[in-house]
């Protein structure tokens, strides 16, 4: 007996049967559900047992479910349930795959062993792999008087690298140095000529101190300097450390610091 089609429901005969969706179709029977467009057996998409083209197979879609209480009462429920089933395996897991070992005594005997055979294990290891990367270099006395010498070449070398950086922001400029080495020794003629290109100062009272007279001008950086002009006579100078001395500048009326190799004795 031949089966009925799919679609018309009229007996299918082998010459014309098509074999799909679990069912029996006439070949012109086979088509679409809602193009009628025919189809064969390499370019259908089956839904719910249904022939369909690609344009029109079904396209399923997620439903979304509101967060109400009852729903979350639901997840919780859910929750604590896997939570009670997890505990049940574990009481009943607990116990065959590993087994819990006293600390008894033995025990620590036996680790304490362990230990010193790994110990000994790996200063074994450490001696036969000693000498192979490095050699040790026995510290003698010709050894010590070498480094001694290095020592002491590295430290000229460094005081040598360390005076030629030192830049002071107050060294003064060749040029100027020159002429007062050109200049005649009695720096008090010099002062007159250019007595006249000063301000007028006031003259502090002068106690019998040396004095000296400043060869090039300085700015003076902090609160306790005293700034100088070429020719500025220097009054009770008195030297502090190597390369500052203490004085007072008869022009400014100011009495601070000031380096010594500015001025010079008169």
């Amino acid at each position: 007996m031949n089966p009925p089609c799919g679609r018309c429901n009229k007996p299918v005969y082998p010459t014309e049967k098509i074999n799909c969706l679990d069912k029996y179709w006439h070949k012109g029977c086979f088509s679409c559900e809602v193009c009628k467009m025919a189809l064969s057996m390499t370019n259908y998409k089956g839904f719910e047992k249904k022939p369909y083209c690609t344009m029109h197979y079904p396209k399923t879609s997620f439903t979304i479910v509101t967060d109400t209480p009852e729903n979350l009462r639901l997840k919780q429920q859910s929750m604590l349930n896997s939570q009670a089933l997890y505990k049940e395996e574990f009481e009943k897991n607990k116990g065959k795959g590993f087994s819990a070992v006293a600390d008894t005594p033995e025990m620590q005997r036996v680790k304490k062993t362990q230990d010193q055979i790994s110990n000994a294990l790996y200063k074994e290891e450490f001696e036969k792999s000693k000498g192979k990367g490095f050699s040790v270099v026995v510290d003698t006395p010709e050894m010590q008087r070498v480094k001694k010498t290095q020592d002491q070449i590295s430290n000229i070398k460094y005081h040598e690298d360390f005076e030629k950086s030192k830049i002071r922001s107050d060294a003064p400029p060749p040029e100027n140095r020159q002429d007062y080495e050109d200049q005649p020794s009695n720096p008090v003629s010099h002062f007159s000529q250019s007595a006249g290109q000063m301000r007028t100062a006031a003259v502090a009272p002068h106690s019998g101190g040396k004095r000296y007279q400043a060869m090039y001008s300085y700015m003076a950086a902090e609160a306790d300097e005293v700034s100088l002009q070429e020719g500025d006579l220097i009054l009770d100078v008195e030297p502090i450390d190597e390369g500052w001395v203490f004085g007072f500048n008869q022009r400014t009326g100011q009495r601070g610091m000031l380096p010594a190799n500015y001025v010079r004795p008169v």
